[in-house]
């Protein structure tokens, strides 16, 4: 296989997904603005996104991947087919009891996650009703993310990255038809999220049916709770479940945080945090999806030497792409927002806000793509703990930097906290693979990084003074003219980057490898 074909793949259906969601937010914005209404969605879309990252992108597949490579690898088709049948059904059972509670205790999980909403009634009924409607999307995605496991074991990388852009095509299609049709025009978007979990559950299924991996849920889960390798993945979700709760309590925390600071300050960190995820897609979800298959079947199959290079190429390809993408979101962060959301009940103030925290996460956004590569390291030597022990850390640095940066710079600072806590996750995972022998860095780092950073100094460079030539703001009456100013920057900026790096004797064949 190879690895940069494959991260080709999918790194282009995640820009189609991410190009699909900068357009529905386009569509929230300018509809919506940074509001009341907006702040209640993004609250009440918080919480069932939060228990899809503990129950399925996070715990479930950190635990499920490793030990379903090692069935495939070493236990046979037939093993390997029962234990995704059990685990199926265990999921599907406790995901829809959790589904049917969080319905009913929906007042008391909206308070938890926003106490400053306790004496807005608006605000607050609003959260509850589209908590409600979107409380079963988390039953949905956690059943897409095991499908989505299952098919990247096989290698079928493409189906599991393609899947969000339903999510997102539900978004567009509810804010265009379905909004002016309802009193409440908010409430378009919350539907949106159920029926977009429905789509992408449903669009799984033909791909499983075609490798012969489909699983059968089965009636009775108890019964599924008494096979071997499901008791293996349970155990190895509890440190698991730990780890991503401690990621999810710092947000629980800043949410609570945002709903007391003013309004809109949920709508702003919602929205750079969607910018923010353009890079960390592409690259950091991309590349810890096609990495974790492969590090686990590295190890199942002894090869160190294989696993170490599979993290230093990883490794590379992030400093690479991410440190410009990290220079792009700072210095470009007005020209970005303007061009994006600028439109409609979105004003200056909303943008100005925003950009205060896209450069924010700016800061910390190599620490969020490297903690992506890095921790697949652990995960597949089905080593959770460690993770875990280093999360509580990062938790608890976390919350002190927002005790020193939100009385400063408000909203931004809780962007870059997370930001900024995420390098020192990054920095204690990198220091702790080394220790432990699990990576040994490649020849040639200090040179490339020579070479980075006079190609970083020199984006900066060219991103600003074009990019000062504009009047973003006042470009709002000429949409297509600061579409076109955007493109040019953008396009400055991949020119004068890549060509210092061709110049100073950066080849693209050094980061070519092929893997099994």
């Amino acid at each position: 296989m190879n690895l940069h074909k494959t991260l080709a793949t999918v790194s282009g259906m995640t820009l189609l997904s991410r190009i699909t969601g900068l357009i529905r937010e386009f569509l929230i914005a300018r509809t919506f603005g940074a509001s009341v209404y907006t702040d209640a969605f993004f609250i009440a879309f918080r919480i069932p996104n939060l228990l899809r990252r503990l129950f399925a992108e996070g715990a479930f597949s950190q635990a499920f991947v490793p030990i379903l490579a090692e069935y495939k690898n070493q236990q046979g088709e037939e093993k390997t087919r029962d234990l995704t049948n059990h685990v199926a059904t265990v999921l599907a059972w406790v995901l829809l009891a959790t589904t049917l509670v969080g319905i009913i205790a929906a007042p008391a999980v909206v308070l938890l996650f926003a106490s400053g909403y306790a004496g807005d009634t608006q605000a607050y009924s609003l959260a509850v009703v589209m908590t409600r409607i979107m409380f079963p999307y988390i039953l949905f995605m956690s059943l897409v993310a095991l499908a989505g496991g299952i098919l990247n074991t096989w290698r079928e990388f493409r189906v599991p990255a393609f899947t969000p852009v339903l999510l997102n095509l539900s978004f567009i299609a509810a804010s265009l038809f379905l909004a002016p049709h309802l009193s409440e025009p908010v409430y378009a978007l919350a539907i949106a999220v159920f029926i977009g979990g429905v789509l992408q559950l449903a669009f799984q299924i033909p791909a499983l049916r075609k490798i012969g991996m489909l699983p059968r849920l089965g009636l009775n889960p108890f019964s599924a709770l008494r096979d071997p390798g499901v008791k293996r993945v349970l155990k190895q979700m509890l440190p698991a479940t730990f780890a991503v709760s401690v990621a999810q309590i710092s947000l629980i925390i800043n949410t609570n945080i945002a709903s007391h600071l003013a309004d809109g300050s949920v709508s702003w960190l919602s929205y750079a945090d969607r910018l923010m995820e353009l890079p960390t897609g592409l690259l950091g979800v991309a590349l810890g999806t096609i990495l974790l298959p492969s590090l686990s079947k590295a190890h199942a199959c002894g090869d160190q030497q294989e696993y170490s290079s599979l993290l230093d190429w990883g490794m590379r390809l992030t400093f690479l792409l991410a440190m410009p993408a990290s220079i792009a979101l700072m210095v470009l962060s007005v020209p970005i927002t303007t061009t994006l959301f600028h439109y409609g009940k979105f004003d200056a103030h909303s943008v100005d806000m925003t950009a205060q925290a896209l450069i924010a996460y700016g800061v910390g956004l190599m620490g969020l793509i490297l903690v992506k590569i890095l921790a697949p390291g652990f995960y597949a030597k089905q080593d959770i703990r460690t993770p875990v022990k280093i999360g509580i850390g990062v938790m608890i640095a976390t919350q002190l930097m927002n005790i020193v940066f939100v009385p400063w710079i408000a909203h931004a600072g809780l962007a870059l906290s997370i930001g900024l806590a995420a390098s020192i996750n990054a920095a204690f995972l990198f220091h702790l693979l080394k220790k432990r022998g699990l990576y040994t860095p490649e020849p040639g780092w200090s040179l490339f990084l020579i070479r980075l950073g006079g190609a970083l100094f020199l984006l900066a460079g060219v991103g600003m003074w074009i990019a000062a030539q504009f009047d973003w703001i006042a470009l709002k009456t000429e949409p297509f003219l600061r579409i076109g100013a955007l493109l040019m920057v953008i396009l400055a900026c991949a020119i004068s980057y890549f060509g210092a790096l061709l110049l100073m004797g950066f080849r693209f064949r050094d980061f070519k490898r092929l893997s099994d």
